[in-house]
């Protein structure tokens, strides 16, 4: 593993533990050139994903984007980090299991939504804004009306 500080191609594995729920390796590393320590995960290998956008072009699924995402409509919200992160393990692991190589955009999308609505609906809202393109305040204000419905539906 090439060391982040100085680029040394060797290094040593100090510890190694689950995380993500055992859906990966956590290793702490020291570089043997220059000592610095630094971590590092060890994930499965999948059958790669090719994400449609709308304007057709394919590029590799990258989950850093749904958490980026994620982590932006939950700012300043009471969803903690290991939330964020178990929702874009739920969603990589759920296109995993269609066993589908390539999977639209807004189908990413919607299931960030879905899980969103479920445990914070500012959050939800913030990210529906920016995925579903609000163009003005009555399309905003769709949007909450048909949650205020859903929500008194569920009592």
């Amino acid at each position: 593993m090439k060391c982040p500080a100085c680029g040394y191609a060797e290094s040593k594995v100090i510890d190694s533990r689950p995380a993500e729920e055992y859906a990966s390796i956590k290793r702490r590393r020291e570089c043997l050139e220059c000592q610095k320590r630094f971590t590092t995960y060890e994930y499965i290998e999948t059958i790669p994903l090719i994400v449609i956008k709308k304007d057709q072009r394919r590029e590799s699924f990258d989950r850093n984007k749904i958490l980026s995402g994620i982590i932006k409509a939950c700012e300043k919200r009471s969803v903690s980090e290991e939330q964020m992160k178990k929702i874009t393990r739920d969603i990589e692991t759920h296109l995993q299991n269609q066993l589908q190589s390539e999977v639209p955009s807004y189908a990413i999308g919607e299931l960030v939504m879905e899980k969103l609505k479920e445990i914070d609906e500012v959050a939800y809202v913030r990210f529906a804004s920016v995925y579903k393109e609000f163009r003005d305040i009555n399309t905003f204000m769709g949007e909450l009306k048909s949650l205020m419905i859903g929500r008194k539906k569920r009592k």
